[in-house]
């Protein structure tokens, strides 16, 4: 057999849009280009790698078995690479990272130094909530991901990075018409963040467990978003610490002192068990052994409450 290793990234883009014209897109190429790579590549093998049906490319199973050894065989191509720059401290390559949406508070600190250390690493970092970043672990889309509850289906290895503290909030008002006139916490509406988030998950167990009857439910998808709501009056919500501390420190937002929080967990970077990783990601996660706590003493400090 012939193959190039050019012709392998280009069946493999194939496979993953579906498409010759996407994937020449992708690849910067000329469709033109992609179809007699891809031609040439199909000549290698007895049985089909694609077919065309009513002018729409499918991947045949046999296809789908070549593209896993596909990249299987570039992934070790990628490691050989990896492996002999890091013999000479010259690390290269991407880390892909996925993060649940409150984590883009913590994350780049742990991060900036690495990155700055090692210029030729390219970081591919995608921020949604934590249904989401599960999949992309569990399809083994990325090298790590961040999150705060630890996923109960996958086998996973994890380093913890630092505790996760969530507390009821309010604004100043709200906050202090709650404290001096000691209302009901139920007399205000909560707001709650989008199904498939962790902080909701927290929020949720703790609501059912001291068994509040909330007013009105109002539901944003996004940490910031609850933020800024909060800070509005429209409602009061149980959030990480780690992301309105400045809002805290200046007085705009006011912790509202409540039996059973804060609620803690742990931050964790996570990675599957069985997966191979490359030198700069197993690179990454002995400098973050070795710098965590610094990482901890200089960028984070809970306020005062």
């Amino acid at each position: 057999m012939n193959y190039t290793i050019s012709q392998l990234k280009i069946f493999l883009k194939v496979v993953e849009f579906g498409s010759i014209t996407k994937a020449a897109d992708e690849l910067h190429l000329t469709q033109p280009a992609v179809s007699i790579q891809l031609k040439n590549f199909q000549k290698d093998f007895k049985f089909p790698l694609t077919e065309i049906i009513n002018k729409r490319l499918y991947v045949t199973d046999f296809g789908r078995e070549i593209a896993s050894a596909c990249e299987n065989i570039l992934n070790e191509l990628e490691i050989i690479n990896y492996k002999s720059l890091g013999y000479n401290n010259n690390y290269t390559g991407k880390l892909k990272i996925s993060i649940v949406s409150t984590g883009k508070y913590i994350m780049p600190y742990y991060l900036s130094d690495f990155l700055n250390e090692y210029p030729d690493v390219d970081l591919l970092m995608d921020v949604t909530n934590k249904s989401k970043v599960i999949d992309s672990l569990e399809k083994n889309e990325i090298d790590f991901a961040l999150v705060s509850i630890l996923p109960d289906n996958l086998n996973v290895m994890e380093l913890e990075l630092i505790d996760n503290h969530l507390y009821l909030v309010g604004n100043k008002q709200i906050a202090e018409e709650i404290i001096k006139n000691k209302k009901s916490l139920d007399s205000k509406p909560f707001i709650y963040r989008e199904q498939g988030s962790g902080t909701r998950q927290m929020m949720e167990k703790f609501i059912n467990k001291n068994k509040f009857h909330t007013k009105k439910k109002i539901e944003l998808t996004s940490n910031e978003a609850v933020k800024q709501a909060v800070l509005a009056g429209i409602g009061i919500s149980i959030m990480p610490i780690i992301g309105i501390k400045s809002e805290i420190a200046s007085g705009k937002l006011k912790i509202i002192e409540t039996k059973g929080l804060p609620i803690t967990t742990k931050w964790r970077l996570v990675w599957l068990k069985e997966k191979k990783l490359s030198p700069i990601a197993l690179h990454y996660i002995e400098y973050l052994k070795k710098e965590k706590g610094n990482i901890n003493k200089v960028s984070f400090s809970i306020p005062k409450i």
